[in-house]
Order: C-alpha cells, then sequence, then structure tokens
C-alpha cells in the first residue's frame, strides 16, 4: 500500500537541475565535499521535492528545495525549514545535522538547503504490519516522547524567538488556510464552508506558545535501524512557534480518520495490536508536558481545526496536481481526498454542538 514512498527514483525530468552547478556550489560550503555527485529522487512527499546526494568518498546528503512553478505565498519555505532544525540540532533534539542554505536561484532554479541523510527506517503504515505488540507499543511511546519534548524546548533559549508569533495562532492558522483553500478552491466542499464560518467564531480560551512542528506523524521520522529510537524528524516546512495543544492534535488526527484514508487507524483493533488508544496516548503526553489534562471541547476543537487544515493542505495539492507542479505522482489520490477530511472535520464540530446543547 505504502511501498511507491519508499527509497528513490531517478529524478524526474520537471525537477532535474545542473548538478555540476550544484557540485561546484557545494564544494566550498562542505568540507570535503567532492564530486561527482549522484542524484537520486525521493519517493515519499507531496510538497518540496527532497533528492538524496552521494559524494564521490560515499558521503550521503539530502536536498529539499522549493518546487519548481508558481507558488502561494509563504508556501514551501525551505528557508525557515533551516532555520528551525539549525537551532534544534544545536539543542540535541533530533534533527538531521543541516550544512547550507542556498537562496540564489540561479544555482538549480529555486531556493534549497542542504543537511545530513540520517540512515533508519521510515515507517509509513501506522498500524505498524509484521511488529510484535510490544514493538509497536515502544514505537508509539517514542512519537509521544519526542513531540513532548519539542513542546517543552524553550524557543527563546534556542535562538527561536521572532520565529513566529506569540499568542494567537489558532486564530491566524484558520485565517491562513482558510486564504489558502479559497485560492486553491477547485469544487464547492459544504464541509468546508461550514467549517470557515464557524471555527474563528469559536476558538477556545486559554493560549500558549511552544515551537511547533506542523506536520509531525508516524513517516515524518526516521527511526533508528533496530531501536525503537527516533533520530531524526523531517519536513519541518509548516513549523513556527503555536499552541501545542494544536500541533499534538494533528499528530493525533490518525485515531479519527479510517484505515486506507490519509493514514488513519479508527477501528483498528489497538488492544490487541499493542498501539495505544487516544485517551491514553494523550494522558502520556500530558505527563510528559505537566499537563494536568485537556478540556473534551478543546480537544474536539483543536482536532475539528486540523482536520479542515490537512482538509486544506490537500485541496491545495489538488490544485498543485491541476497546474502540473505536484511534487509527487501520487498527489492526485492524496488531493482527491479533501472533501471526506473536511466531513469529518464537521463531525467533530458537531460534537461540541452536542455536549452543549
Amino acid at each position: 500500500m505504502f511501498e511507491q514512498f519508499v527509497g528513490t527514483k531517478p529524478v524526474e525530468e520537471r525537477h532535474r537541475f545542473d548538478v555540476g552547478r550544484l557540485e561546484r556550489y557545494l564544494s566550498g560550503r562542505i568540507a570535503g565535499l567532492r564530486g561527482p555527485l549522484r542524484v537520486e529522487q525521493f519517493r515519499g512527499g507531496q510538497s518540496n521535492p527532497t533528492y538524496r546526494l552521494v559524494a564521490a568518498d560515499g558521503r550521503a546528503f539530502a536536498l529539499r528545495r522549493k518546487p519548481p512553478g508558481k507558488l502561494l505565498h509563504s508556501a514551501h519555505a525551505v528557508e525557515r525549514e533551516f532555520r528551525v532544525i539549525s537551532a534544534l540540532h544545536g539543542a540535541g533534539f533530533p534533527v538531521a545535522r543541516p550544512y547550507v542554505l542556498c537562496e540564489d536561484e540561479a544555482v538549480i532554479g529555486t531556493a534549497f538547503y542542504v543537511m545530513d541523510c540520517v540512515e533508519g527506517r521510515v515507517l509509513w503504515d501506522q498500524a505498524l504490519p509484521g511488529m510484535t505488540r510490544a514493538e509497536r507499543a515502544a514505537i508509539w511511546d517514542e512519537l509521544n516522547r519526542v513531540i513532548a519534548r519539542l513542546h517543552t524546548i524553550d524557543y527563546k533559549s534556542v535562538g527561536l524567538e521572532g520565529f513566529g508569533k506569540e499568542g494567537g495562532y489558532l486564530a491566524r492558522q484558520i485565517a491562513r488556510w482558510t486564504k489558502q483553500y479559497r485560492a486553491s478552491e477547485t469544487q464547492e466542499i459544504e464541509a468546508m464552508d461550514n467549517l470557515i464560518a464557524w471555527l474563528p467564531a469559536h476558538i477556545p480560551p486559554g493560549d500558549e506558545t511552544t515551537i511547533v512542528h506542523g506536520d509531525y506523524r508516524l513517516d515524518n521520522t526516521i527511526f533508528h535501524p533496530t531501536e525503537p529510537r527516533i533520530r531524526a524528524v523531517l519536513d519541518w516546512e509548516l513549523s513556527t512557534l503555536g499552541h501545542p495543544l494544536a500541533d499534538f492534535a494533528y499528530h493525533c488526527m490518525s485515531w479519527h480518520i479510517p484505515p486506507g484514508k490519509f493514514r488513519g487507524i479508527e477501528g483498528l483493533p489497538l488492544a490487541e495490536l499493542g498501539i495505544p488508544g487516544e485517551r491514553e496516548y494523550v494522558a502520556a503526553y500530558c505527563r510528559r508536558t505537566g499537563r494536568e489534562g485537556i478540556d473534551p471541547s478543546t480537544w474536539d476543537f483543536c482536532m475539528a481545526y486540523n482536520l479542515f487544515r490537512i482538509a486544506a493542505i490537500t485541496q491545495g495539492i489538488a490544485k498543485r496536481v491541476l497546474e502540473g507542479t505536484a511534487a509527487s505522482e501520487h498527489a492526485r489520490e492524496t488531493g482527491a481526498r479533501a472533501p471526506l477530511l473536511a466531513e469529518l472535520g464537521w463531525t467533530q464540530v458537531e460534537r461540541i454542538l452536542k455536549r452543549a446543547a
């Protein structure tokens, strides 16, 4: 099911660039790097094309770039990715070691950055087939530990003050993704229109600010080849300063989405598999971050917001498919999921309304 996302492939025609020019640029910026570079494109990912570079001495690097073509404002922000992983690497958080950011589009056609290519396991199926109950439990516990660690890092102490605005994150994000959705709209989705009208008027009280990843999920991590230990968290394009519960609820959407529908595990025999239930998983996060608990209506709001947000993101992918700029050959299937995700988001709102009635 996920085989199409695993490993590398020859670089797609629309994502090719002058390798010799890249070699010349990097040779004076990464110590000891010598060409010729062997370049392949990673299969996974929908947004920023990512490449594996292998130098003459066998060292492997990863290059992430903005895709070619007309882009939505503020999207594909590889510059922000480079800044946040640089700060977190210095703090000992599991990210790839960053080397160089290039904003000169003359080198390969768009801005890009280069980091270590971390070896290990990228696990795509959240049911973790082929593992024992204990192995699955350990993988999920490590996911929980790492996102809790992220949300307890003092962003000011690691040089990320000003990486985003303090407070008001949910209001800004709802406005941002509404604008992005409208710019990418290719069909009418009633549930999205409902969410766009309801969400900004019902933001729950209480505000917090931490570093947020914005897309924290199983397949955006690299696990050690044999141990249940995350060696690197990937894809920091959507990271900023924001509300940790919004970030954590995004990670927990899986418990609300059916299997086969955008990385869902709803309805699976979780106890039998060794995968924690949502309540147990949230409780572990609360223990690790020093919370007494999370108000149910606040949690449902954060879940509705995230389903709205991912629906807007998938709609953006659908738009890029039409324009021919989507990074993945499987983008069409992903983009078609926007209506389902919006409907799941509105279901969360209906839970809040039912509770209040």
